[in-house]
């Protein structure tokens, strides 16, 4: 057993908290109150890491043990380099057997395109037993591997290293773009056309990408585009089955290779309960994911066995990504079909903690016969993903025919189901006894837990980052910007223990220099600019932070006012940012307008009394008439009169437009004059159907619709009205 050095009581717990990241205090939104992390939350989040710190022996043993852990370690395992100059040599550091004496070393870089360089030398260990090593190696930006074997007295030893080389920044707007660029954000199952089954799908965003392109827009934002059940209330693309593959829902089945030559569609897509089925979907004020993809499924499945005849091996192109995707996807399909195959006539609503022991762990021996006995059912879920990717390439290059410079947007959720994919392919690298969330605020005073669980940041070095650079690789793939939700997340995550609420949580530190240096040298590749969601609670070393990386920050016109003032004006937002009036966690324009969230609250329970409910209405009344004397003020409405609605809503686009940001996202539910909310944070799906609501204005009609001409303003002259 490892040596206890005794400490005094709750000493050794707070030492060991400290040493896996639990941070001890924090500052509150408002930034005048610090908030303490109690020892009984340390505990459990200790816990939750699988670290049993329940008393001061077991604290005492588990710190011992992780020096020994440490000890046993010749180097890392990976390290993360940024790189702004050659660097002549790079030092690393190996711990010695100690003992004194000298140490011969030598080192062997392979780089990530196979060149392969070697050194040798010798050197005298510290008294602790530490050795710096400084090797002659000038890896250019990339992956490589780096292996170091050691020879003294005490015998030989060697470690293997993963050298991630970055550059020091993400791609800057001044790089990629002429001048600052505004674009259309979506939710993009939201879009109605006459031609999709009944939510928006890829065929529906590349001639979004079109017309967006055609009135000088350079990128069209959507919301995360991650794996979903698709059925129940499983529908939030902020809590998926996966990051790392999509939604089959937006796949657009026509588009399919082979669909118009298929006797076996026209059979399905002809029947008169399809055609029903079909036209009521179609017409639906609300997507209903579980009977969209009841059409679509059977239909894909035909176009399958279709791709299962022909010549897949002959493909040079699905043999390609088949293997670029690796045990990843292997693990995802698995995952997909064992959840139809153990679930109840299909439903894959339940957690796969609840299939038979024997399937929840992936590399089991039931697994492997499962994968044997159902290849073509699991194939065909590696095939969805192939179609995704192929018509997401389609949308793609639409935007490049547009000529627009940005082309797609995408959006990386913070975190998966923990009934997902994700989790049950990647065990120890979750956690299971904690969520994330956020703490106590003006908006709750429970703070939020949102279900999600965190991942453990030292699994995710020990891995090496591998699902962190496979995250972000997919995530970036056909797009030129990539918004990271929540980016405060790879600095540091509000974990709530389970059973606990947000009072009872605390900030868990996150290696963020490794990972936005990753961020930073895929986004290089990708030729993609970087947008962190930073709003809430951010803690003060953020904003430096994300500078000195490139990320751009977010700015919402709603946040960028006080009680006293009004609206700030236009030229203080931020120069390195995305500038939009909302998220999809606000009211629409039109429903900040109306009140029409103000009355969703009251439905909802997140206002009760009347009381609460009045003074919402006179805050709203206030906030109505400051946006109006900003708006005035700056010449983009008349001074007298009630403006039209879809005036007011072009001069708040106009306002962003002339704000120092690089980035300006204007809504497409703002476009169109959407009032009801596509979400509806903090209440389930059975009091309100939050991810659901459809645009009310079908694709088609948005080139020639008046209103939407007018609240596209952004660079133009104003209209007679507004003057």
């Amino acid at each position: 057993m490892a040596t206890r050095m005794k400490h005094k009581p709750g000493a050794a717990l707070r030492a060991l908290a400290d040493r896996v990241g639990i941070i001890s205090e924090y500052r509150d939104m408002t930034g005048k109150e610090t908030r303490a992390t109690s020892d009984e939350t340390r505990v459990a989040i200790l816990a939750a890491l699988g670290i049993d710190a329940s008393t001061d022996e077991k604290a005492e043993d588990a710190l011992a043990a992780l020096d020994e852990e440490e000890r046993a370690q010749l180097g890392d395992r990976v390290r993360v380099l940024p790189r702004s100059a050659p660097f002549g040599a790079i030092d690393v550091d190996i711990r010695t057997h100690g003992g004194g004496g000298t140490v011969e070393w030598t080192a062997e870089l392979e780089e990530e395109e196979g060149e392969i360089r070697n050194a040798e030398g010798r050197g005298t260990p510290d008294a602790d037993g530490r050795l710096r090593v400084r090797v002659p190696f000038d890896p250019p930006i990339g992956y490589h591997t780096l292996t170091l074997a050691m020879r003294d007295k005490h015998g030989e030893a060697a470690f293997e290293q993963s050298l991630i080389v970055v550059p020091p920044s993400c791609p800057s707007p001044e790089e990629l773009l002429r001048g600052k660029v505004f674009g259309i954000t979506a939710n993009l199952y939201t879009v109605r056309s006459a031609r999709n089954w009944g939510a928006g799908d890829f065929g529906d965003l590349a001639t979004l990408l079109r017309w967006a392109g055609g009135v000088g827009a350079q990128f069209v934002g959507v919301n995360p585009l991650h794996a979903l059940r698709n059925c129940g209330g499983d529908v939030s693309p902020y809590s998926p089955v996966s990051r790392l593959f999509r939604n089959p829902l937006y796949i657009d089945v026509e588009a399919v290779p082979g669909y118009a030559q298929s006797s076996a569609v026209r059979e399905i897509v002809a029947s008169p309960q399809f055609r029903e089925e079909l036209t009521r979907v179609r017409s639906a004020d609300r997507v209903d994911y579980a009977r969209v993809m009841s059409l679509k499924d059977p239909v894909l499945r035909a176009l399958h066995a279709a791709h299962l005849r022909g010549p897949r091996d002959r493909n040079p192109e699905w043999r390609a990504w088949l293997d670029s995707q690796g045990e990843s996807l292997e693990h995802f399909a698995t995952f997909q079909a064992l959840a139809e195959h153990l679930g109840h006539d299909g439903d894959q609503s339940g957690s796969w903690r609840e299939w038979p022991e024997e399937y929840r762990d992936p590399r089991s021996a039931a697994v492997r016969r499962f994968r044997e006995t159902h290849r073509e059912e699991i194939d065909y879920h590696r095939w969805l993903q192939f179609v995704l990717d192929r018509q997401l390439a389609d949308a793609a290059r639409a935007a490049r025919e547009a000529k627009m410079s940005i082309g797609l947007y995408q959006d990386l959720a913070i975190g998966t189901s923990p009934n997902g994919s994700d989790v049950w392919a990647n065990p120890g690298l979750f956690v299971t006894g904690a969520s994330v969330g956020a703490p106590p605020d003006p908006y709750s005073d429970t703070g939020q837990n949102w279900g999600l669980p965190p991942l453990d940041p030292r699994a995710l070095k020990q891995r090496r980052y591998d699902y962190w650079i496979q995250l972000v690789r997919s995530s970036l793939r056909h797009g030129g910007a990539l918004r990271i939700d929540h980016v405060m997340g790879l600095f540091r995550q509000f974990w709530i223990p389970e059973g606990k609420s947000g009072k009872e949580g605390a900030y868990v530190r996150f290696p963020s220099e490794d990972l936005i240096g990753i961020l930073a040298l895929e986004s290089t590749r990708a030729k993609a600019l970087v947008v962190g969601e930073d709003l809430g609670t951010v803690p003060e070393d953020v904003p430096p932070a994300m500078r000195r990386w490139g990320l751009l920050s977010s700015k919402v016109l709603y946040f960028e006012r006080d009680d006293a003032k009004g609206f700030h004006p236009a030229e203080s937002f931020a120069a390195a940012s995305l500038a939009t009036a909302n998220t999809h966690d606000m009211p629409t324009l039109a429903g900040f307008w109306s009140g029409r969230d103000i009355e969703v609250r009251k439905q909802v329970g997140l206002l009760q009394g009347d009381d609460a409910e009045r003074e919402a209405r006179e805050t709203r009344d206030r906030e109505r008439r400051q946006l109006l004397e900003r708006l005035r003020g700056d010449g983009l409405l008349a001074a007298e009169g009630e403006p039209r609605p879809a005036v007011l809503r072009g001069a708040v686009h106009e306002f962003l437009c002339r704000t120092p940001a690089a980035l300006v996202g204007l809504s497409l539910d703002d476009v169109v004059g959407e009032a009801e909310p596509v979400n509806v944070p903090g209440v389930g799906a059975d009091k309100f159907p939050s991810w659901t609501r459809r645009l009310s204005m079908p694709l088609e009609q948005l080139p020639t619709d008046p209103d939407v001409a007018a609240a596209l303003r952004c660079g133009r002259a104003p209209s007679r009205e507004t003057r």
